[in-house]
């Protein structure tokens, strides 16, 4: 889904990555483009009952319009992801203990990984929402405690870094874009960039 409030103008030089994050800067650099990151310090606590969906797509908005402020003639891209188990939000573990009970709660369930991500600059943007799904396998206590001990993802929601050791906890990843479940769908955001205007093939 593209939505925009203006038509597209030519690209600047001038990208943004709005995120510390050092997948996503790290997914970004495989697009050839120079850009700068900058974190943007929002507030992500999700309204009550709010969709997960519809969360990743504020937060990634609010991302991209908070630097589009400070930078308002660069391009910026914000991006958000969340997991959802029986439609609630998983959130980042933080702690051993934490990732532990999140990955017993996965156990032999499938949860969706949703990743927005909004690329705009002024009053222009272009948003888009990836899905992915994960079908965990069924995983006993010693074999998550193993996990975490040898990866301990806690900075990643659903407890897991599919591109590293955590590939070894699934029956299956069902998505239409595999850099997405990492944290920025690139698919996705080589779409966005083209209809901004940036030479990509």
């Amino acid at each position: 889904m593209i939505k925009s409030l203006q038509p597209p103008s030519p690209a600047q030089a001038a990208l943004t990555l709005a995120s510390s994050s050092r997948y996503r800067a790290e997914l970004l650099r495989r697009l050839h483009l120079d850009f700068t990151a900058e974190a943007a310090d929002i507030d992500e606590t999700p309204w009550p009952e709010e969709p997960v969906e519809e969360l990743v797509q504020r937060l990634a908005d609010g991302k991209a319009a908070v630097l589009a402020k400070r930078h308002p003639q660069a391009w910026i891209i914000g991006s958000d992801q969340a997991a959802a188990l029986d439609g609630r939000a998983l959130g980042k573990p933080g702690t051993a203990d934490a990732a532990r009970t999140q990955l017993a709660n996965c156990a032999g369930r499938a949860v969706q990984f949703f990743t927005a991500v909004t690329v705009q600059r002024g009053d222009a943007f272009y948003r888009a929402v990836d899905v992915t799904t994960v079908r965990f396998r069924a995983l006993t206590a010693e074999q998550i405690g193993r996990y975490v001990e040898i990866e301990p993802a806690l900075d990643c929601a659903g407890s897991f870094k599919c591109e590293g050791y955590g590939i070894t906890l699934f029956e299956a990843i069902e998505t239409q874009d595999p850099t997405a479940l990492v944290g920025l769908p690139l698919i996705a955001t080589a779409r966005l960039l083209r209809t901004a205007g940036f030479p990509l093939p």
